[in-house]
């Protein structure tokens, strides 16, 4: 049965616009620029209107999934585009979002697209986590503590905040941040252990784990710094552990699939 384009959604944009949209989902597999590796998702960049946009195509889903997007759930795409209208809508930075695309056919889920505008950016966190010698990684450190402290406070539960999902833009002595990748996200009440655990994926590296706990106690005056910390430090070494027996697992059970 055959796929066909059959869910769009497109942000305010001329005809011929909305036309060049479509020509680029259809030639997607011939676009020559890749970002990453694409072990999972694919993401390519390439011109658009006066710009640049990164074109994501995610992965196609196994069978039940297939029936589960088909019927039952928003795909990865439309979720990403509408999370990130929602984040733009209350004042949290992400790549400005163009349009969404699904393949269906009557039975099953297919193919997905999200495109958004490419962010020149300067880095992001993974280099001041990889790096504690960062040029001003204290103070970075500290502004992205506040960017997450008001995610929380808005509600915001951004459960891939890991560190190659905030792209940070350097202005004078102020850092502006960017979340990507935003398919998984709740909008919620943020008690306590929510927000601990949400800086789980980071890092469990106590260098980075006292600056947050200092500058999020300021913030958050119901726990006290130590209480912070303890929290911190607790959740991320859980995220880790678990990382560590997933990927030993894999090794030993899927040792078969390529690298």
């Amino acid at each position: 049965m055959t796929l066909k384009i059959k869910k769009v959604f497109i942000s305010s944009l001329s005809n011929s616009d909305k036309e060049q949209l479509f020509n680029l989902i259809k030639k997607f597999d011939k676009i020559p620029l890749m970002i990453g590796n694409g072990k999972r998702n694919v993401v390519k960049t390439t011109s658009f209107k006066d710009g640049i946009v990164n074109i994501k195509s995610f992965k196609v889903p196994n069978l039940f999934n297939k029936i589960v997007y088909r019927f039952f759930r928003k795909s990865k795409a439309q979720r990403s585009f509408e999370y990130a209208n929602k984040l733009l809508t209350l004042g949290i930075n992400t790549p400005k979002p163009f349009a969404y695309f699904e393949y269906t056919n009557p039975l099953f889920f297919g193919k997905s697209f999200y495109v958004s505008k490419q962010l020149k950016y300067d880095f992001s966190i993974r280099e001041i986590i990889d790096n504690e010698q960062f040029e001003d990684a204290e103070n970075i450190i500290r502004q992205f503590t506040r960017f997450t402290f008001n995610l929380h406070e808005k509600g915001i539960n951004f459960l891939d905040h890991s560190p190659g999902n905030t792209l940070i833009i350097k202005e004078g002595d102020t850092y502006h941040f960017y979340l990507i990748d935003l398919n998984r996200m709740k909008f919620q009440k943020m008690n306590f252990n929510k927000r601990m655990k949400n800086f789980a994926k980071l890092s469990s590296k106590k260098f980075m784990n006292g600056i947050i706990a200092n500058e999020y106690a300021k913030l958050y005056p119901a726990k006290s710094e130590e209480e912070i910390l303890i929290n911190l430090m607790l959740y991320s070494d859980r995220f880790k552990n678990k990382f560590l027996k997933k990927q030993a697992f894999k090794r030993k059970y899927f040792f078969w699939r390529k690298k």
